[in-house]
């Protein structure tokens, strides 16, 4: 079963000839290993018994062709998150795992905290503080509506991470 076809990141338009950052993550790598991740998700947003739980499937199955497509057409809303690492630490109580969140300091000066993704748990070190790193989040609607400032609830899942290869500070 094939789940990813983008052939090229998405991410700041990444090429060949940018040498400053190296993308990391791809969500499609991590769906092609794991595909009861598509099967779960894909069963729950298809479960009528469940109106209140999991993605309602605007821009079609998560992890599906359509769903991908809606991506690469620019129909599914994209939230593009970059800055310069703060700190990077691990979230929740077990301090014997490996960092797994940034705080970072966006252009306006706010921070902002985001997990850290990665297709190969070495690249975790890369993650220093004076380093750049971004994210690409897909925003997936949900099916329970509306979100509780009143707009639209979104599932943010992450399609693409990247780091810069030297301090940019």
């Amino acid at each position: 079963m094939r789940v990813g076809w983008m052939s090229s990141p998405i991410i700041f338009s990444l090429s060949e000839d940018d040498n400053s950052m190296r993308l990391i993550y791809r969500l499609e790598h991590d769906l092609e290993r794991d595909h009861e991740r598509v099967s779960l998700a894909q069963a729950l947003t298809l479960d009528k018994t469940r109106p209140l739980m999991g993605l309602k499937g605007t821009y079609g199955l998560f992890g599906s062709a359509d769903w991908w497509d809606s991506i690469r057409q620019g129909q599914m809303p994209l939230l593009f998150i970059s800055g310069v690492i703060l700190r990077a630490y691990v979230a929740g109580q077990d301090k014997h795992q490996a960092n797994n969140m940034l705080d970072l300091e966006l252009k306006d000066g706010s921070v902002r905290a985001v997990g850290i993704y990665v297709n190969d748990r070495e690249d975790v070190r890369l993650f220093r503080p004076g380093y750049k790193a971004s994210v690409v989040y897909a925003l997936d609607e949900l099916k329970q509506q509306p979100a509780s400032d009143g707009g639209v609830n979104y599932s943010k899942v992450a399609l693409e991470m990247a780091i810069s290869l030297q301090s940019v500070i």
